[in-house]
């Protein structure tokens, strides 16, 4: 498996070391040059803002040229951004960049994730996936460790950066693997999502903002305390290292315990093990390595966690919008992250990043309550297991459809669920029941007696896209006369009776045939988050002992 996707893995390491390194010898050099820590964080901002809402043009560039020639072009770009900064010291021009790098590097991971996910078999998804995160996340860390070989900040750091991005052009120019199929944007079901899992919405826009910070103002805040360019790179290659390992013991924990009270105790250690890093003390530098790896494998973590906390209380064929909606919200997280703890630097003093990030874990203890959790938004197959992955920002989220958790060929995220449905339209089930008495139909203008109601075509697209991101194509509606399509059940608002009894239901599904889409029945109200811990319900309203 990992010879046959080499060329693209490869790829993955050579465009994370030069990103990796890119970014953290941006913060060194500014700082050196005495630039304030609000333009580092705006740099950093701006170019996660191009990763998130770069898919779009990235999927426009790919449909029209295909994959290798927009991966071509796109790494191209990213190098004469890199190159640029030796030529240009002016600091509005460097924002520009950043975004257009953003935008160029999403497209590159679109192509090389589109690949992956393609070509790959069902029973394998798991493996290509964590093989992928490690990747990943190997690269980020070699990109830091590989700061050590430059001590002064010239021009030099940014050859190498862009040695890289040149270099991740030869394995895919050069492979030898079919191209995969053009793939179609579809919309995000916001109001859905934000009924099923608020909580595991703000633990991942606050991990973004915890990430985002942590990549643009660490190497600040390590160099203010000392530390030479070498050491700075240790520094940050730690706690990257430290959430790479720890995901395997935590989601092994994480699988066995409550989720939500999990994410709580982890953003309660994270904040109390800031507190000494606010200035109080001086610490040497293997202290701060220590502490290092200590906040990375909290921190890192917390994407992950959520993760799996929002996946159990999704209908399982409504996941790849939900992958799609976390690393909107996520990414939105890091461009805000950045831009407020740099300008609190500025204002105040270096040690008070960590005064951020212990304020932003504070934020996690106060809302993320267990004993606020109703139990009614249980999935059928929580708990679903702890999948480890890496930061997402440094990927497209084409690559959610690897998560083994998904299941592309029943996945439904492109219909519209019934909290979404325009006031006064006909419901599925009410729809099929005038069919069968032979009634008329009256849907989107179609007046033919008995006719099954044909869905707009705005809502007839692929699962699962962030601002324009894309979904296999085996995600698509298939005619019955091929198989027949399984509709998936939604939620609406809850009802006091539910809340009262704390009643959970299970997905309703239904075969259809003779219609080229379906959409979700509706289910009984599901009001709120549900925690995998909670007990589920059978139909007669008495919990079910073999759901835990």
């Amino acid at each position: 498996m990992i010879a046959s996707f080499f060329s693209l893995y490869l790829a993955t390491v050579l465009l994370l070391v030069g990103s990796g390194l890119f970014n953290t010898y941006m913060g060194l050099r500014l700082t050196a040059e005495s630039v304030s820590e609000l333009w580092v964080g705006s740099l950093i901002a701006i170019y996660y803002l191009g990763l998130v809402f770069g898919a779009r043009i990235g999927h426009k560039i790919i449909i029209q040229v295909g994959h290798i020639r927009a991966y071509a072009a796109t790494a191209a770009i990213v190098t004469v951004t890199i190159l640029v900064l030796a030529l240009v010291n002016n600091l509005w021009a460097w924002l520009g960049f950043r975004f257009l790098a953003g935008i160029a590097m999403v497209t590159q991971f679109m192509v090389i994730e589109s690949w992956l996910n393609e070509q790959t078999d069902n029973d394998k998804r798991g493996r290509v996936f964590g093989f992928y995160m490690v990747c990943s996340s190997c690269g980020t860390v070699l990109g830091q460790l590989s700061l050590t070989l430059f001590p002064s900040l010239n021009y030099e750091p940014l050859i190498f950066a862009a040695m890289c991005s040149a270099l991740c052009l030869v394995p895919v120019a050069l492979t030898r693997r079919m191209h995969p199929t053009i793939q179609v944007p579809a919309p995000i079901h916001v109001k859905y999502y934000l009924a099923r899992v608020p909580m595991s919405l703000i633990i991942l826009f606050v991990a973004g903002m915890v990430t985002g910070a942590f990549y643009g103002l660490a190497p600040v805040f390590a160099l203010k305390q000392g530390l030479n360019n070498s050491e700075v790179a240790v520094f940050l290659a730690a706690s990257v290292a430290a959430g790479l390992l720890a995901q395997w013991p935590l989601g092994w924990l994480a699988d066995r315990v409550n989720r939500a009270g999990m994410i709580r105790l982890c953003a309660l250690i994270l904040a109390l093990s800031t507190i000494p890093l606010w200035g109080w003390w001086t610490i040497p530098y293997w202290g701060l390595v220590i502490f290092s790896c200590v906040l990375g494998a909290l921190q890192f973590t917390l994407y992950p966690l959520g993760a799996a906390f929002a996946n159990d209380n999704v209908d399982p064929d409504r996941r790849v919008g939900l992958s799609a909606i976390l690393y909107m919200v996520y990414g939105m997280g890091a461009c805000v992250g950045p831009l407020f703890a740099g300008l609190l630097m500025r204002e105040l003093h270096p040690e008070v990043y960590f005064v951020f990030v212990s304020a932003c874990a504070f934020v996690l203890v106060a809302v993320i309550r267990p004993q606020h959790i109703t139990g009614a938004n249980l999935s059928e197959d929580a708990p679903t297991h702890f999948v480890p992955m890496s930061d997402s920002l440094q990927s497209s989220n084409i690559v959610a459809s690897l998560d083994p958790r998904v299941d592309v060929e029943s996945d439904v995220s492109f219909e519209t669920p019934v909290e979404e449905m325009p006031a006064g339209s006909v419901p599925p089930d009410s729809a099929e029941a005038a069919e069968a008495t032979g009634a008329a139909e009256v849907v989107e203008g179609d007046t033919v007696p008995g006719a099954p109601p044909i869905a707009p075509e705005s809502e007839v697209t692929t699962a699962a896209g962030v601002m324009g991101a894309a979904a296999p194509e085996s995600a698509l509606p298939r005619s019955a006369a091929s198989q027949e399509t399984t509709a998936a059940a939604t939620s609406e608002a809850a009802t006091p009776e539910v809340e009262a009894s704390g009643t959970a239901t299970t997905a309703t599904q239904a075969a259809t045939s003779g219609t080229t889409e379906t959409a979700p029945k509706e289910a009984e109200p599901r009001p709120t988050e549900q925690d995998v811990s909670a007990p589920r319900a059978t139909p007669t309203g008495k919990p079910d002992p073999a759901a835990g």
